[in-house]
């Protein structure tokens, strides 16, 4: 009998073992440190060495004008310079999450859209009531003139002639002042991303005081790849015309003085296909569960057309926009973006249970 007992007593011990280590190889795997571990690794490996290189860029700009102010560089390394911020500031728009996707500082960056030239306007009227403005003045000033958008003014309208030596004096204080500015904020956002409880350990470590959980930080992660290919359809589709009975408004574009909105659009969406893919499939990609892989196919084959209309547009926006062949390739262009949106917005929210109610475009 007290063998028996024994027995009895043996097997429930055996069987709760194997229970509990079956329940610890499951809970190695769960849903939700899948998500932590991507969470981390987009965190670390794509989104703050996005972040990084956008500080250096705006280091180089601010360094930029310097030179070219004092003689240093000429127009065209001042341009080239501002080109490569432009780009490392597109690459960062999917990637907007957490401190600089607040309190307008975006706007900061750079002022779009800009339907009225306020841009223009504004920094004719800053020039002349602070001809020898500097950066501390320029933070208290408004946002229109203190990002990209203004820089992008001085180097490239066509009425300013930046060969006249006083044409150059006059801009030049401003110039100077948007190259500090923007390199004082991007260094100021990525030491929120690095500080003790910023964006990479709350995006790593969980519960915090952003997210409950691991599924939170995801889902803001997704709306904020929903929000951004929104934006890149309406940084084409304002020019196109799509919002004023298809008559093209070219001065509607990103970046139409220096003729890169494109080049814009093209490293916006490049970056958020990094957020999808990740780095070694550590990405939103690697979320999806293997009967989801039609999904997974389905994005990527999204995210492939809409890369291969656009390396097919060869002329600038406005030249394109000037005549009916380049207006119908920019609309293939268009309608590939929005199979892009429309599948992250819908299908892949829907496979991840994420909820994305409005995003930061609804009402534009």
């Amino acid at each position: 009998m007290l063998g028996k007992k024994m027995f009895a007593k043996n097997k429930f011990r055996t069987k709760l073992l194997f229970t509990s280590i079956a329940a610890l190889a499951l809970g190695a795997c769960s849903p939700a440190d899948q998500q932590a571990e991507i969470s981390t690794a987009l965190a670390k490996q794509v989104i703050l060495p996005t972040y990084s290189r956008w500080v250096e860029a705006d280091r180089a700009l601010a360094a930029s004008a310097l030179a070219f102010c004092s003689g240093k560089a000429d127009l065209e390394k001042a341009r080239a310079d501002f080109l490569a911020a432009q780009k490392a500031w597109a690459e960062l728009q999917p990637l907007m999450i957490g401190p600089l996707a607040e309190g307008n500082r975006a706007w900061q960056v750079q002022f779009w859209p800009d339907k009225k030239d306020l841009v223009g306007r504004q920094v004719e009227q800053l020039v002349k009531a602070q001809p020898n403005i500097d950066a501390t003045t320029l933070a208290k000033s408004s946002v229109v003139v203190q990002g990209l958008s203004a820089y992008e003014y001085i180097l490239y309208d066509s009425k300013l002639d930046l060969a006249n030596a006083e044409t150059k004096a006059r801009y030049c204080p401003l110039l100077e002042a948007i190259g500090q500015r923007q390199q004082s904020l991007a260094e100021e956002i990525l030491g929120r991303w690095n500080n003790k409880d910023g964006m990479v350990e709350q995006l790593s470590k969980f519960p915090n005081q952003r997210y409950a959980d691991s599924h939170e930080a995801i889902a803001e992660l997704l709306r904020v790849q929903v929000t951004s290919l929104d934006s890149l359809k309406k940084k084409l589709g304002a020019p196109l015309g799509r919002q004023t009975k298809n008559l093209p408004q070219p001065f509607q574009a990103e970046g139409w003085r220096s003729n890169t909105s494109l080049k814009a659009i093209g490293a916006s969406l490049a970056s958020a296909e990094t957020l999808w893919q990740g780095v070694d499939n550590h990405g939103i990609r690697g979320l999806l569960p293997a009967e989801q892989k039609d999904l997974a196919a389905k994005i990527d084959a999204a995210y492939g057309e809409s890369k291969r209309q656009l390396a097919a547009l060869d002329r600038p926006l406005t030249e394109l926009l000037a005549d009916e062949a380049g207006r119908k390739a920019l609309n293939d262009f268009y309608d590939s973006l929005n199979v892009v949106h429309r599948l992250h917005e819908s299908e892949l929210a829907k496979a991840l249970n994420i909820q994305l109610g409005f995003n930061a475009n609804d009402g534009d």
